[in-house]
């Protein structure tokens, strides 16, 4: 039995889903070479067959995972980056101008990898990432610094809750925050619940706690006319629209992701 079907066959023992491709990524991360193997690659190998038996996600395992058009380091202090964020993203960017310098604001940053997405894709464009986090953000700046984006960019490490908490008006403000109602924590998938950090995922008894919060900072941090966009989880997107139309933003619409569940609101001051 080739290392190969070692790895192919414990993934599907461990019901890991599409092992053969799993297998392949992590003979790639780990013996560049193969077939030709070292001894210390081998063992490599297998100790990430081990985390991942124990589902450990591949990204955390291999240290980086691919958004948007970017790849990003991830390990267990940040959220791994989903394909639906990126909706947030591709929303955002057709209402930012190609032609202004304007400023962003990403609230609960913790990879970066919303605000360096629209960075990156808009070269004009200033960010400010904000996180509770210091581990997080040591995360966020080194991929801006594996961008290029270091220099457009400022993370700030404070809640957004802090009575202190000081910043300048923005054109734009967007954040994944916090979703899921507390007690449902326990039902998520063992890659999430026990891989990606409490912090990102406990939304509160409803799952609305960090919308209703934010919202009560939210409009001293906009400028006249500006957006915020929001990603919401499962059925809420019209409560979190409400809570926020409550402080006098306007609606501009709810966008689905690909399975048809409304994922982004966006309102305008």
């Amino acid at each position: 039995m080739t290392l190969r079907d070692k790895l192919i066959q414990g993934l599907i023992e461990a019901g890991i889903p599409s092992p053969r491709l799993e297998a392949d990524i992590i003979l790639k991360h780990s013996i560049p070479q193969y077939p030709n193997i070292s001894e210390a690659e081998e063992k490599n190998a297998e100790n990430m067959l081990k985390r991942r038996i124990n589902h450990e996600p591949l990204d955390k395992i291999i240290g980086k995972r691919e958004f948007y058009k970017s790849s990003f380091k991830v390990n267990s202090a940040v959220l791994s980056p989903r394909p639906d964020t990126e909706i947030l993203v591709e929303s955002a960017l057709e209402l930012l101008p190609r032609d202004k310098e304007l400023k962003i604001l990403d609230m609960g940053t913790g990879s970066g990898c919303i605000l360096l997405s629209l960075l990156k894709e808009c070269p004009q464009i200033l960010g400010v990432g904000l996180d509770i986090s210091k581990e997080a953000l040591k995360v966020a700046k080194e991929n801006a610094k594996n961008l290029g984006l270091k220099n457009r960019v400022e993370f700030i490490c404070q809640s957004w809750t802090d009575a202190d908490l000081s910043l300048p008006q923005f054109d734009m403000i967007v954040s994944n925050p916090p979703y899921i109602p507390s007690a449902e924590i326990e039902t998520l998938e063992r890659e999430v619940k026990e891989y990606d950090p409490l912090t990102a995922l406990d939304g509160g008894t409803d799952g609305l706690n960090c919308y209703k919060d934010i919202a009560k900072i939210l409009p001293n941090l906009l400028k006249d006319k500006a957006y915020a966009l929001f990603e919401v989880g499962y059925n809420q997107a019209d409560d979190v629209m409400d809570i926020l139309k409550s402080i006098g933003l306007k609606p501009v619409k709810i966008v689905k992701d690909l399975v048809g569940i409304k994922r982004c609101v966006i309102l305008q001051k």
